[in-house]
């Protein structure tokens, strides 16, 4: 079966006659004939029917050229989106990240940088090992998570064997996010003990649930209330709902996400090195640097 065998039964439907569809297709009649009896053997179905006033669809055959048709029109998409060399080359770029606030900010400014351009954008809030696996597969340009003196090992590991790099971006101590009207509002740190009290929201990692591949710190630690959520809309939601509590970098975004939620130093020893990866072999594009750049500049205008 070939794209042009395609073509030949549409424009046979369309024309209800293989001689004008041969004319149509600047073909000899005998020519159209045999690749459609060649086709109709390879499938092993009847497409056309005959009858003295022409062809029409069988039963199969009308449901072959619904299939037909859709094989067609997307190998015309793709013509139209590469062949034409009037037309400027869709920018395409895509990020994978853990739930950080930040990379939402520098994603948008990118966006209205390029906003009046033809493009193709992508940010993907996803599990620690998906965003290894985006990265893996060149799904996405880039990618973003953290690594701390309790994972870092076992990160750095999977990325190497992955031949993944790894770039620090900044260091944060931990900090808790919390509703503002929470008790916990008003004091100048936080311990783990103060927080057992609380509901402890942690992110999602699916079937590779691995501790070390947990969003937050200090996962192993003791927490009699515990909550899994899955995208970071239900996460702030229940931070307000419940009194709960997750730990993370402490930067915040009033335009992402209100008011409402704030951010406490908590007490602790660990540190979060969050900084960007990229396959080895790959070499930033236009839109990856200018995206890297907006990510350094809002990073750097920052402070807890």
């Amino acid at each position: 079966m070939t794209l042009q065998q395609l073509k030949y039964i549409i424009t046979i439907a369309e024309t209800g006659s293989i001689t004008t569809a041969a004319q149509r297709l600047f073909i000899a009649q005998p020519s159209l004939s045999k690749s459609v009896a060649e086709l109709e053997k390879e499938m092993g179905i009847t497409i056309f029917c005959r009858s003295n006033r022409g062809v029409y669809l069988s039963e199969d055959g009308t449901k072959f050229l619904s299939y037909a048709r859709q094989i067609v029109e997307q190998a015309q998409l793709l013509e139209n989106e590469y062949k034409s060399s009037a037309a400027p080359p869709r920018r395409a770029f895509a990020v994978s990240a853990q739930h950080y606030a930040f990379v939402v900010n520098a994603f948008v400014e990118l966006v209205r940088e390029y906003g009046r351009d033809k493009y193709e954008f992508s940010l993907r809030e996803l599990k620690t090992a998906e965003i290894i696996e985006d990265v893996r597969t060149h799904r996405s340009d880039v990618g973003v998570l953290f690594l701390s003196n309790f994972n870092r090992e076992v990160i750095r590991h999977i990325l190497q064997s992955e031949e993944i790099r790894f770039e620090p971006l900044f260091t944060a101590k931990p900090h808790v996010f919390v509703s503002r009207n929470n008790p916990l509002v008003g004091r100048d740190t936080v311990t783990l003990d103060d927080l057992k009290a609380f509901p402890r929201l942690t992110y999602d990692q699916g079937v590779k649930n691995s501790f070390y591949f947990a969003e937050e710190l200090h996962i192993t630690a003791d927490s009699p209330k515990n909550i899994v959520v899955s995208d970071r809309a239900t996460l702030f939601n229940l931070l307000i709902g419940l009194d709960g509590y997750t730990i993370s970098s402490g930067i915040l975004s009033s335009d992402l996400n209100g008011s409402n939620i704030v951010s406490i130093p908590l007490e602790s020893e660990e540190v979060m090195e969050i900084g960007y990866i990229m396959a080895s072999d790959s070499h930033p594009s236009e839109l990856t640097t200018r995206y890297l750049e907006h990510l350094k500049g809002y990073i750097s205008n920052y402070s807890h």
